[in-house]
Formats: structure tokens, sequence, C-alpha cells
């Protein structure tokens, strides 16, 4: 199905059905564990240029941006790839799981990186502002909620979002250079300064407890990180009962085509170019085995970046 968004012709994919739940056990489940979300909902593109809403009901039943990058920067830093065995006995200390997953930067590095993300990124940010404003609506006109957003970067996603003065946001990314673009886009927003905390930290261990989150964001990121499942558990780990993950994460082409071999041949040179982004990972396959009580899974093609066109975007529920 192809649909028109801000004068982009998007394909998108439906999303892929729920797992029947036994009717009997959900209404027992809900019964003894209410959503704290009862009204939560992913918006779908419809035939027409205008977004249709589908609602996504949650329960707790049971049954890169950095590869958007150019090679501007390819030079400016070696690329160290991680052991084999990094993950196999993770730190439980943040800062370790830093220094481990993600040493510093040079601070003139991290600078131009932080610079070429602030500025380079206009053509795909307006070609995602419609997927943006239907996920993000799910945050709008709601009582006090902390929202984590992995991978912050320099803020991009602020504008869809942060203007609701009772959200305190949370963001967290490697680089620390990244802190002063992500304020002065909260800023921007409408977000009091002091409802916004910037951490350096890695999505392998967040730098916060258990069950402490409303929502977490990630957009772009998944293709970057040393560990996506990790990733995906501590993701589930900090979220409240009933609480949203709401992603966006460019993926591998579909198997067999020429768009996926040449994602597999440059995928190792992307790696080193781009900060460690993956061209050739599945993430919606991992996001849809980590475990989340509800999914809504969907598919979308972006033109105006074809070699990271496959995209996965939606909305779990812990």
């Amino acid at each position: 199905m192809h649909m028109h968004m801000h004068g982009v012709s998007v394909r998108l994919a439906p999303p892929p059905a729920l797992a029947p739940v036994c009717s009997r056990r959900r209404n027992k489940c809900r019964a003894q564990n209410p959503c704290p979300y009862p009204t939560c909902s992913i918006q779908h593109a419809g035939a027409g240029p205008t977004p249709t809403p589908t609602p996504m009901r949650c329960c707790h039943c049971r049954c890169g941006r950095r590869g958007l990058l150019s090679a501007s920067l390819s030079l400016l830093l070696p690329f160290h790839p991680d052991p084999p065995s990094v993950f196999a006995a993770p730190p439980t200390d943040p800062t370790a799981a830093l220094d481990r997953v993600h040493p510093s930067r040079p601070d003139y590095y991290e600078e131009a990186f932080a610079k070429a993300m602030s500025s380079g990124m206009k053509s795909y940010e307006r070609e995602i502002a419609g997927y943006k404003q239907m996920l993000f609506s799910n945050l709008r006109g709601t009582s006090s909620k902390r929202v984590l957003e992995l991978g912050v970067g320099t803020g991009p996603n602020f504008k869809y979002y942060a203007n609701n003065t009772a959200l305190s946001i949370l963001g967290v990314d490697p680089n620390q250079q990244m802190e002063k673009y992500a304020r002065s886009s909260a800023t921007t927003a409408g977000l009091p300064i002091s409802n916004f905390h910037f951490l350096r930290g890695v999505g392998e261990a967040l730098p916060v407890d258990d069950d402490s989150v409303d929502a977490v964001i990630g957009t772009l990121v998944l293709c970057s990180v040393k560990d996506v499942n990790g990733t995906l558990r501590e993701v589930k780990r900090v979220l409240k009962p009933g609480g949203l993950y709401i992603f966006i994460e460019h993926v591998a082409a579909e198997d067999g085509t020429f768009l996926r071999f040449v994602q597999g041949v440059l995928d190792p040179l992307q790696q080193v170019v781009a900060d460690g982004c993956h061209l050739t990972r599945e993430t919606g396959k991992q996001i849809a085995g980590v475990g989340f009580s509800r999914l809504s899974l969907n598919n979308a093609f972006l033109k105006s970046v074809s070699l990271f066109g496959p995209h996965v975007y939606g909305i779990a529920c812990k």
C-alpha cells in the first residue's frame, strides 16, 4: 500500500496480527493489573492523506540516527570492534558498562558528530515527520509522566511531545556533546529546562531503576548498539507495568532483494564510518521476541534514505 505524506511517497505494510489470547485469562489479567494507559493507541496511515487511528489496548496478560550520516567523519576515529564475549557477563554498574561498550571518543570527534547530527538530518526528518506525529501523540494530554529517550542525540523528537509541561524527560546518550543541542531543542519545544535531564549512558545498562519510567522512546538507536537484545531487555526493565515503548528503526531489506545484497556488501564499512551502525539487522523480529504484553509493529520505506529505506515503527506495552 502506498500513501503520500508531506509530499513524499511512502510504502506501508500492514502490521502483523497479534497472537490470540484466551478471553477468560485476558479479562482476569486486566482485572488484576489495570493498564494505566486505557486509551493508548497507535495511529496507522489509512488510504488517504489523513491518518486513521487504530486503537491498541494494553494489558499485562503474558499469553542510528547514526547510520544516516555521510562518511565525512570516517577518518576521524578508528573503529574498535568488541570481542564476541563482551556481553557474556554484562556489568551491573552503568558507568562500567558505558566504559566497556562505548569508550569516550576525543572531544573534537564527538562535537563534530553532534554538529553533523544537528544539521545533517533535515531531509530525513521531513519524511519521517508524519510517523512521529502519529506515534508521539500517545504522550500528549496526559498527567505527569517520566519519559526516557534512549539515544536522545540532539533532541529532534522533542517538538512532537515535549511541549507537555507535565512531562519529566531523561535523555540518555553516550555522546556528552549532544547535551547542549538536546537542551536547546527541549527549550524550543516548550519544555521547562528543569524538566529535562541528560545522562551519559548506553542502552545495554540504562542508569535508572526498575519500573521507574512511564515511556521509553528510541528512534534510530538499535542499529548502533552493541547488544540489541540486551538493550531491549533494559527497556522492558525500566518501564513501569503498562508503560509504553515507542520506536522507529531502520532495518534490513527483504531477503533476496538487490537492496538487501547491497546492504550486506556495505555493512562492514558502514560500521566503521558510522559509529557502529549496522545495515542488516532484523530489529523488528527482535522487538517482537522480547516479551512485551502488547505490540503494534509496522513497516515503512523512506525514499530520502534509500540504503536505509526499510523501517519498522510502532508501540509496545509492558
